[in-house]
């Protein structure tokens, strides 16, 4: 998992989701479940 400072380069990759959970911000991808990200 990246952490960034910045998640909106990363949304535009298909099958990409934008998720919060625990005050953090995470993006997720169904179709490439290795593609994972974090802010916060």
């Amino acid at each position: 998992m990246k952490v960034r400072n910045s998640l909106r380069a990363l949304k535009q990759i298909p099958g990409a989701q934008i998720v919060r959970r625990r005050g953090r911000t995470f993006l997720i991808n169904k179709k490439n479940p290795r593609m994972k990200a974090r802010q916060g």
